[in-house]
């Protein structure tokens, strides 16, 4: 079953898991928002996969400008469905962290404070929906679980929000990390999806029962092709791929995981909130969908309040 189709808003469909989400979505009768810094170059990519202009609407929103962000909801429909905050940036090349227009390190400003903000300014409208399937969808990372093999890898080091530092400082300069330590762009990318994760256990520990809002994460495979490499060294682009096709077998293609990304926002068997969902660092043919355990640095409530309550000062909510 794919359930009835709505609207939903995708932010981040350029390219990537993002563009193949539109897709799949589109092709099961979807109308679909799709949230990007161009949204020329996102109503490009739709025409190169010949997808039919009536079902698509694209909005210009850089997920790492609070203003922007502010801005686009103001232009939105009433009717809204589902939110997939799947728009991401790695850069783990940085000498020194980049800053979003509010001061914030880029990472964390637009893999988490962004979608933050996002999901918080688009609640009424999800709240007021009819659809069966009102919820929000934020897109996670194993390399941020340290419950699974790819979150323990610590090159340059595992996800870890230490005490907060960054978040309790405003995250403001010379700050650019969430555990106020030194530097390490990686790891702010780690740091970022950890917070997304967290993000989504506390939305639906808070607002599930009250608003009827399906609130969940997944981690689709390792699209290890994905346009998010393009400011890796381009050894690794080439031997990334490989490696995770041949000798771990986590590798899936980047449409693959935009169905993936549609099942979680459409099937009645995703309907339940507070998940994170995986197919399992070793993709097998047919293999199906279950609930991921997240660490305790995902889970715990005393950090996640933290989070949610340093982020809504943070992006001034």
């Amino acid at each position: 079953m794919t359930g009835h189709p709505g609207t939903v808003l995708i932010t981040g469909t350029t390219s990537g898991v993002g563009l193949n989400a539109t897709k799949a979505l589109v092709n099961r009768g979807w109308t679909v928002i799709t949230a990007n810094r161009s949204p020329q170059r996102a109503a490009a990519a739709a025409d190169e996969l010949d997808l039919p202009k009536q079902r698509l609407q694209h909005v210009l929103m850089d997920l790492g400008d609070l203003d922007s962000i502010r801005n686009a909801v103001a232009t939105l429909p009433d009717r809204l469905d589902v939110c997939v905050c799947n728009a991401a940036v790695y850069k783990p090349k940085l000498k020194k962290a980049e800053r979003s227009p509010q001061g914030f390190e880029i990472s964390m400003a637009t893999n988490h404070l962004g979608h933050f903000l996002l999901v918080h300014l688009l609640l009424e409208r999800l709240k007021a929906s009819s659809h069966p399937a009102k919820r929000v969808v934020i897109l996670g990372t194993v390399t941020a679980n340290s419950k699974e093999l790819g979150g323990r890898i610590p090159i340059p080091a595992p996800a870890d929000l230490g005490d907060l530092t960054g978040f309790e400082a405003g995250f403001k300069q010379p700050l650019t990390m969430a555990n106020g330590k030194r530097f390490k762009p990686g790891k702010a990318y780690k740091d970022s999806k950890l917070c997304n994760m967290i993000t989504t256990q506390e939305l639906h520990r808070r607002l599930h029962a009250e608003t009827g809002i399906t609130f969940s994460s997944l981690y689709p495979g390792c699209v290890a092709d994905t346009p998010l490499f393009r400011n890796t060294p381009r050894a690794f682009r080439k031997i990334f791929p490989w490696f995770q096709k041949n000798i771990t077998g986590g590798y899936v293609s980047q449409a693959v995981a935009g169905e993936r990304v549609a099942d979680v926002v459409a099937n009645p068997e995703f309907a339940q909130s507070g998940v994170h969902w995986s197919w399992g660092n070793r993709q097998k043919k047919n293999g199906q969908q279950f609930s991921q355990e997240l660490s305790e640095k995902a889970t715990d409530p005393v950090t996640a309040r933290r989070v949610w309550e340093l982020s809504m000062q943070l992006v001034g909510i």
